[in-house]
């Protein structure tokens, strides 16, 4: 009896979204994690100059660091995520845009990053970890998904001592994370950097925030600040004046 031949492997569909107002272009799965607002105000969240190194921790198929380079001229970003189609998918995305000898994205695991990736050799460094502690959800089916929004076996811990361990003396690391996990994300913190900031997203005036930016410097002991943030809509809905600013036009926060 002859042997049925395997199936061939299924082209990943993609979408191909603008960030920045167009600046930036994106190209995504469209199943799986798909990037949004966040990873565009976790750039905007970022102190980095012209001629500054930075790691994206999770870089995924790159959203962060593209509108980093798109922001900041002259910048320089590593990339690194688990999964390697999304790798590869950032450098196309990073090629695309005119930044491939700015962006370089590579596979490797965060809690045993590559030994091509120096400790302390970043001058800033950006994470969107995984946003669900394990236990909290039910896991999502999509495989890709789950990688992103759940954490594994690396724990959140891990991501924080990883990121202060790649950037160098006084450099910035910057988070961005559900605002009910602000205790977990200030614990594995404590003790390790100072001059920490919480900068809260509220989704509209008067209600919680979902989102929060959280900035520290390592091997400083500046007190911690609560910054008052930044409401994201209106009560139409639409974005504020001051999100349409970082989403459109690529305008910095300021913690």
């Amino acid at each position: 009896m002859k042997a049925e031949a395997p199936e061939p492997a299924r082209a990943v569909e993609m979408s191909e979204d603008g960030l920045l107002g167009g600046r930036v272009r994106l190209r995504q799965p469209l199943a799986g994690y798909r990037a949004a607002i966040d990873p565009v105000f976790l750039a905007a969240a970022v102190p980095a100059g012209p001629g500054e190194s930075l790691l994206d921790l999770g870089c995924g198929a790159g959203a962060a660091a593209l509108c980093l380079l798109a922001r900041v001229p002259g910048t320089r970003v590593t990339g690194l995520d688990i999964q390697a189609g999304l790798v590869r998918l950032a450098g196309e995305n990073g090629r695309a845009n005119g930044w491939g000898a700015r962006f370089l994205p590579l596979t490797g695991d965060v809690a045993r990053p590559p030994p091509r990736l120096a400790p302390g050799s970043f001058d800033h460094l950006l994470c969107n970890p995984p946003q669900l502690a394990p236990g909290r959800a039910r896991p999502a089916v999509d495989p890709g998904r789950a990688l992103a929004n759940r954490e594994g076996a690396t724990r959140l811990g891990d991501w924080v001592a990883t990121a202060l361990a790649m950037v160098r003396p006084k450099g910035t690391v910057t988070f961005i994370h559900r605002a009910d996990r602000l205790d977990d994300l200030l614990a594995a913190f404590s003790g390790r950097a100072g001059e920490l900031v919480v900068f809260p997203l509220w989704p509209g005036a008067g209600k919680p925030a979902k989102r929060v930016i959280l900035r520290a410097r390592k091997d400083a002991a500046t007190p911690l600040r609560l910054s008052p943030g930044l409401v994201l809509h209106q009560a139409d809905g639409s974005f504020t004046p001051a999100a349409q600013a970082v989403l459109r036009e690529g305008e910095g926060l300021e913690l």
